[in-house]
């Protein structure tokens, strides 16, 4: 039995964002193939059970709700020290902003592989020194690892012309619901097609502020409704400053089931990640059905292509909403984009993907030239 350590998620199951949901899927579907899988998660996530749907997890200490950034280094830190104590065939590193600086510490048996999420130093909420501190922590990653993992086209390109590695291309997953019941929006007192959609973290590199001004400017009328936590400063700035009957801010919902129910009910959804990667949240809501406006960047249209409308300033986000473009219509742009979801981002293809080049890598190191086979 293949025993695989994953890193750099606060834990499953999802409570948080992406990572952790990539965590949820790629963890329980490696159990199902017959991998012993051990995710590291925040001693104060709020599931505290040892095993979850044959997954094994192991829980550290993270104090990053009393001191802040420094919390997420030495979460890491407590995770990589524990890993050392296991017998891991496979560590997969989620991420490299707060662990990579610790690689010396990671066991010498397993077989290293990071996936290297987005470019995180051009994420314009980090100043000046932050950012040269997250090139250097890109370097350590690619410099410790066996293995890179790009989850979008252009982050495997940038890493394969940077450093000369030959990065392998695994996208995010998501699953397709089915039609949700109106009833769910209850909660949030808005009508099917009758408002605007923002889903994010709160961080001005999620052009938050450029969508709502735009939807403000607009002659629409129509709410838009800002989903996300809002505790630290930006978010905090934002609320101050437009809430309005116009913008409601819900605070963070993690219900998938009302997500994606707002999510098809939306007359447009916006989508401002800038900062690479295939973002999971926009492959939910492709999967959900829903007519997607998205910050003109790389990234997106990677994925995206000609199958949304795209927007640089508040200006581009009032325009498209004045032209009275949205849901119900532009249906073939919906059906487009389900397509995508079947045939490139489905997450039985993703699990395969990572279980043959875990298996791969394996092989590669195995003295016979084939995989080991390990016994429970």
């Amino acid at each position: 039995m293949i025993k695989i350590g994953i890193l750099g998620s606060r834990g499953v199951p999802n409570q948080y964002g992406g990572f952790e949901q990539f965590a949820e899927h790629l963890s329980k579907g490696l159990a199902d193939l017959g991998a012993g899988v051990w995710v590291y998660c925040s001693d104060d996530h709020p599931y505290g059970g040892e095993t979850w749907k044959g997954v094994n997890l192991i829980h550290c200490h993270d104090p990053e709700n009393t001191v802040g950034a420094l919390g997420q280094f030495i979460y890491d830190f407590n995770c990589i020290r524990d890993s050392r104590k296991r017998d891991f065939d496979i560590i997969l590193q989620l991420g490299y902003t707060s662990n990579s600086v610790w690689y010396r510490l990671l066991p010498a048996k397993p077989v290293i592989i990071t996936n290297m999420d987005g470019m995180e130093w051009k994420r314009s909420k980090y100043s000046r020194p932050v950012r040269r501190f997250l090139k250097y922590a890109e370097k350590l990653a690619v410099k410790s690892s066996h293995r890179l993992v790009a989850d979008s086209v252009a982050i495997k390109k940038y890493l394969d012309d940077k450093y000369a590695v030959d990065a392998v291309f695994i996208p995010y997953g998501a699953d397709i619901p089915g039609n949700p019941r109106t009833a769910l929006l209850r909660k949030f007192n808005v009508e099917p097609f009758g408002y605007y959609l923002l889903i994010a973290r709160l961080q001005p590199d999620n052009h938050i502020e450029e969508i709502i001004k735009g939807v403000v400017q607009s002659t629409s009328g129509l709410p838009l409704l800002v989903v996300g936590k809002i505790r630290n400063k930006f978010g905090k700035y934002l609320l101050k400053k437009y809430k309005s009957e116009q913008v409601t801010f819900a605070g963070a919902v993690f219900d998938k089931s009302l997500l994606d129910a707002l999510r098809y009910y939306a007359r447009l959804y916006f989508h401002g990640h800038s900062a690479g990667g295939t973002n999971p949240s926009l492959l939910e809501a492709m999967a959900a059905q829903a007519v997607i406006c998205a910050h003109d960047n790389p990234f997106n249209r990677a994925v995206l292509n000609s199958d949304a409308v795209y927007f640089k300033a508040a200006s581009d986000v009032s325009r498209i909403i004045n032209s009275n473009f949205g849901k119900p219509g532009a249906k073939k742009l919906i059906a487009s984009n389900l397509k995508k979801i079947k045939n490139q981002y489905s997450w039985p293809g993703i699990i395969n993907d990572y279980w043959e080049l875990f298996n791969r890598e394996l092989k590669r190191r195995s003295p016979s030239g084939r995989a080991e086979e390990k016994s429970g």
